[in-house]
Order: structure tokens, then C-alpha cells, then sequence
């Protein structure tokens, strides 16, 4: 009976170890059939078609289908991989990702997707997002040659515990224009008509703002001209922190900036110079010298508006590409503020984005996928991405210079260039991961004259964004969440005059007992890092 029982045990035994070796050599069969469909180098990246799985985070100023895009249907015909590209408005991108994640129903890859730093760190460490190194060092050579020659931007993506987990968007470093971001502009025929000059001071710019809502420049009897407008409040605060001297490190930090006093850490907004910012956007804001919905405006509506020619300043990309007009805007020079101050601080860092681009573990093809992306990182990538394709596209003249063809940049239809653009192209809008250079990223000459009037006044130390331990990072989002909720809420506030300024002393109290203390000795560790890095 025992034997019998033994013999029983053995042979379940065996058939387990047949089953596993089996189970094994189908493993290692379909293992073997991945390695031999993928390609190391040259297109197409796989031999036999490939399909990968997107959350896509997507511009109002972009195609609803990305697969009937130009420039997606052109790289899918190089690579032999069609992506399912997952597309989610900007708008609600942040709670679907993190719905997303928290449920396990993630994507194989997050594509401008705007990831924070904190969740980078949370999901990288969990595994959840892939340590990128050996795949950025086997199968990443152009990124891997960006690293090498600006080892800022490697030093930027990796986290305190010497890892990557995700993959930027770099603008350019010799590219000012594009690391401007936006710019001041102003309706150059209006100043004509009021016999005014170009304004260069804080004083200069609310007379000349004062005088085109009192007169019927463009002279159909409406009074419809809008002095200032945008899409936000922020453009115009970004502008002007530099004539009252905060947010003197670029904008990746809105709270933060280096006091020219002390030089130390500072919070900004809680400082005697901000107070008085605030106090002169509320000054055109309660006279009517602001768009009066600028806190609401859509897009479409902002586009629509400015087609007009309404609006007699703005701060925005260029009014050219934006509304369609050209020569009645000319750019401004930073202003000067009320205790001399005159410097551009509305500029961003080379490394632009860190989340924009993440592949997850359930990623069935990391190194395609890597190769995928690598592409976009080289120079022929970014004409690609940016250009198209030469003679559909884009011409190139004797010289070498590449410039869009007449059907974007005089549309037959009356489409703006942004509108022409969005039938080839998905960067609008911005947040996609590769390189921007300015031999394909086309600033018009409108904004690179513009741009030369502000170089002189740019600030000579632009921040990227501080990296956080995951100790720090917990501590910290409580804090940040609760602090930049109730600044940002005060900002507005202060300016729409819905509270006094005689309440100043008690949002600083506030913002103190909020933990105000202990967010700055946080930054201070991250700041001390970066410094030293």
C-alpha cells in the first residue's frame, strides 16, 4: 500500500516537472519570437506589427484621432508599431491618470500625461513604473548622447535614490526663443493712433492700457476694445514679477525664488514686493483694463477674440500663429517696476518636462517601445515631429532652411497657423517628450525679433524643478497642497478686490500656520541637492 502511494507521489511529481519545462520552452518559444521581431537598430523598429497602449494627455488645439495625425501615420509606417494612443483632455487628465493608477488599469506608457515628480518617485519605486537606465544605455543612443553633452537635464531626471523613471521634454539650451515661453505684445497701430510709445514702465503701460478703454480705436462706435487679455491671470503675473522683483528663478517655481537680500530660499508670496503686484494688477483689474472674464475664458473664445484684433496687449505664444494677425502686434521689453527693477523672469529650464513620457510594468515590448521614443530625441526625429514631411509639409530652400508650405502658413481656407497645423501635427499645446530645436521648432520671425528685445533683461539663473526624496515627498504634499491652494486662492482674490489688502497680514499669518516652516526646511534639503548636483 505504501509503495502503491509512493508510486502515485512520483508520478504527480514528474508530470509537474514535465508540465513546468513544458510551460518553460512555450515561454522561451514566445521570448525567442520577441527577440527575433525586434530590431536593435534601423527602421523598421519591429518586423511583424506591434500594437502599444497609450494614456495620451491632449490639447483643445489638437486632433481628436491622433492615428489619422501625419506625422503618427508616417512613424507607424517606419516602425511597424501602431500605438492606441488613449487620448484625455488636459482638463481631466490628472484625475483619470491617478484613477488609472490607484485601480491598476494603467497604460504601457504615459505620453504627456504631466506626471508629477512625487508620483514618478512613488510608482518608480513600487515598480509600477520602469527604472529606465539599462534601457535609456542599450537602446536610447540619441537621449544617451543629450545626457553626455547637457549632463544638467540627466542630473534633473534622476531621483535621490541615482534612478530614472521617466523620460523629459528638453527645449534646446541655445534656443531662447522657445524658453521664453510667452511673450508681452502690443497693438503697435493703437499706440500709433493715441501718439504713445512703447511703454517701459509699470506706470507707462496702465496709462496706455487706461487710454485704450476710453477710446474707440478701432472706431465702430461699440467701445468693444479690451485692453489686456489672455487665457489666465498667471501670463500676466508671470511678466510682471520681474519689474517688482519675485519669481526671480523661472517658472517652474511659482512659490519659490532666491531673496536678493539674504540670498536664501525664498517663499515669495508672502513678500512686501508681491503685495505690491498684486496690488497694481488689482488697480487694472477693478478699472476694467483686464478682460473681465479672464478667469473663465476657453480657449476657443480667447482665439476668437483676438481674431478680432480687440485686444490692445496680451502675453501669449504670438499673435501671428495664434489669431491670424500679422504686423499689428509688436513684442515689449520686461517693464520697469516701481523700485527699479527690470528683468525677464518668465522663462522656463532646458529640461521642460520630467513626466512626459513612462513606461509601466505592463509593458509587453520596453525596448521597442524605447526605440519608439529614442527616434524623437535625434534630429531627424524632431524635424519629424515638428516639420513632417518635405514637399507635404514642409519645403526647404537652397540655403537649407525648412520653412511650413503656404497651405499652413496661408491657409486657402482662413485657417490660423495653429488650426492648419493641427492636421499634422499633435505638439500644440505642448507636453510631449523629444528634444525642441530651433531648426525645426519654427519660431516666426515676429517672435524672435520680440524675444531679442527681452534677452538683455533675462535672468541669469533659471531653476528646474527640485526632486524630492520619498520621505521628503510625503511630508511635503500635504503641505504644498494646502499652501499653493490657499496662496493661489488669495492671489485671485486680493485682485478681483473680493478681499482687502488690509487682510494682507492675516493671509501671511495663514500661510504660516499652514506649515509654512516646514515646507521651506524641505525645500531648503532639495534646494541644497540641486545647488550641489
Amino acid at each position: 500500500m505504501r509503495s502503491r502511494k509512493l508510486m502515485i507521489i512520483i508520478i504527480a511529481a514528474v508530470l509537474i516537472i514535465l508540465a513546468a519545462c513544458s510551460n518553460k520552452e512555450a515561454g522561451s518559444d514566445v521570448n525567442e519570437e520577441k527577440v527575433a521581431n525586434f530590431n536593435k537598430t534601423g527602421f523598421p523598429v519591429v518586423n511583424k506589427p506591434i500594437t502599444i497602449e497609450f494614456m495620451t494627455g491632449k490639447s483643445p488645439l489638437t486632433s481628436d484621432d491622433y492615428n489619422q495625425v501625419l506625422v503618427w501615420k508616417e512613424y507607424e509606417k517606419m516602425t511597424n508599431i501602431h500605438i492606441d494612443w488613449g487620448l484625455v483632455p488636459n482638463e481631466g487628465l490628472a484625475e483619470k491618470r491617478n484613477i488609472s493608477l490607484a485601480t491598476g488599469k494603467y497604460p504601457e506608457v504615459l505620453y504627456s500625461a504631466g506626471v508629477p515628480n512625487a508620483d514618478i518617485l512613488k510608482y518608480g519605486e513600487q515598480g509600477i513604473f520602469l527604472e529606465l537606465s539599462d534601457l535609456i544605455d542599450e537602446h536610447m543612443p540619441n537621449l544617451k548622447r543629450l545626457f553626455e553633452e547637457y549632463p544638467e537635464i540627466k542630473m534633473g531626471l534622476t531621483f535621490p535614490d541615482g534612478k530614472i523613471y521617466s523620460l523629459p521634454t528638453i527645449y534646446s539650451p541655445d534656443y531662447t526663443s522657445i524658453l521664453v515661453v510667452n511673450r508681452p505684445w502690443i497693438k503697435e497701430d493703437w499706440l500709433e493712433q493715441l501718439g504713445m510709445d512703447i511703454p517701459q514702465t509699470t506706470d507707462e503701460f496702465y496709462n496706455y492700457l487706461k487710454k485704450v478703454k476710453e477710446t474707440d480705436l478701432n472706431g465702430d462706435g461699440s467701445n468693444n476694445e479690451i485692453p489686456f487679455g489672455s487665457t489666465t491671470i498667471a501670463t500676466l503675473l508671470y511678466y510682471l514679477n520681474g519689474s517688482f522683483g519675485v519669481g526671480n528663478r523661472g517658472i517652474r517655481h511659482s512659490f519659490l525664488d532666491m531673496d536678493p537680500e539674504t540670498n536664501e530660499l525664498r517663499f515669495y508670496r508672502i513678500s512686501d514686493r508681491y503685495k505690491e503686484l498684486l496690488q497694481y494688477v488689482n488697480k487694472l483689474y477693478e478699472e476694467g483694463l483686464i478682460e473681465q472674464n479672464i478667469y473663465s475664458i476657453e480657449e476657443m473664445q480667447f482665439q476668437a477674440t483676438g481674431s478680432e484684433g480687440l485686444y490692445g496687449s496680451s502675453v501669449t505664444s504670438n499673435p501671428e500663429s495664434r489669431w491670424g494677425i500679422e504686423g499689428e502686434y509688436v513684442g515689449m521689453e520686461p517693464l520697469t517696476g516701481p523700485h527699479g527693477d527690470k528683468m525677464h523672469a518668465y522663462i522656463g529650464s532646458p529640461l521642460s518636462h520630467t513626466g512626459s513620457f513612462i513606461i509601466t510594468d505592463k509593458n509587453k515590448h520596453p525596448e521597442a517601445t524605447a526605440r519608439w521614443m529614442d527616434y524623437f530625441y535625434s534630429d531627424e526625429g524632431a524635424r519629424l515631429f515638428f516639420m513632417g514631411l518635405k514637399d507635404k509639409t514642409y519645403k526647404e530652400d537652397e540655403n537649407g532652411e525648412l520653412e511650413y508650405v503656404d497651405e499652413i502658413t496661408n491657409n486657402p481656407d482662413g485657417k490660423t497657423i495653429q488650426q492648419a497645423q493641427s492636421e499634422y501635427f499633435t505638439w500644440l499645446g505642448g507636453g510631449y517628450p523629444g528634444i525642441v530645436k530651433k531648426d525645426y521648432f519654427k519660431s516666426l520671425p515676429s517672435s524672435l525679433e520680440a524675444t531679442e528685445k527681452l534677452k538683455p533683461y533675462l535672468i541669469d539663473e533659471v531653476w528646474s524643478t527640485f526632486i524630492y526624496t520619498q520621505e521628503e515627498g510625503k511630508k511635503l504634499l500635504p503641505l504644498e497642497t494646502d499652501i499653493a491652494k490657499y496662496a493661489n486662492e488669495m492671489s485671485d482674490k486680493f485682485i478681483t478686490g473680493t478681499i482687502s489688502f488690509e487682510q494682507w497680514d492675516e493671509y501671511v499669518k495663514e500661510i504660516k500656520k499652514l506649515g509654512l516652516d516646514e515646507y521651506m526646511k524641505i525645500q531648503n534639503a532639495a534646494y541644497e541637492r540641486y545647488k550641489n548636483s
